[in-house]
């Protein structure tokens, strides 16, 4: 069994939390933008998470910065199409794989992995091109999941 050693403050006993190990991908779910699945490419490498996005566009409701956009959930499938809205928490300037500096909007979202449930940043970006429709980051990962590199779909294949 792996653990996660945390200390508390108050008594500065030693609190063990289980960690649960994930593959380099997974399904997982965000059921706040509506995606039942989404295949993810689990990246240590990546400070920031990345969800496939396109047709973004901000806007305002009220004091609040909003977004709405597209996404293709599975890969090499146009046709299914889901539509999403969310709040934009900022933007952040990313850097990509090959070295280019876009500036993004981040949202916060609930993903679910398996029985496991959380909040993680997303940056929203055309990932058109690449292998797999959402990065997972180490940020989204922290405290959360250990990462088995030789492994896939530890939580399922999908149905």
């Amino acid at each position: 069994m792996i653990y996660k050693h945390d200390y508390s403050t108050k008594t500065n006993r030693k609190i063990e939390k289980q960690l649960s190990i994930i593959g380099w991908r997974e399904w997982v779910t965000l059921s706040d933008l509506g995606i039942t699945k989404i295949k993810a490419k689990v990246d240590t490498g990546a400070r920031t998470s990345a969800l496939h996005a396109y047709d973004v566009h901000e806007y305002m409701d009220g004091n609040k910065n909003m977004v709405r956009f597209k996404v293709h959930p599975m890969q090499r499938n146009t046709l299914s199409v889901r539509y999403a809205k969310a709040e934009v928490i900022e933007k952040r300037l990313i850097r990509d794989s090959g070295g280019k500096v876009t500036l993004r909007p981040v949202i916060l979202t609930t993903m679910r992995v398996g029985d496991l449930k959380w909040e993680i940043e997303l940056t929203l970006v055309n990932r058109d091109q690449m292998g797999f429709r959402m990065l997972l980051g180490r940020q989204a990962l922290r405290g959360n999941l250990l990462v088995n590199p030789q492994k896939s779909y530890l939580f399922g294949k999908s149905k």
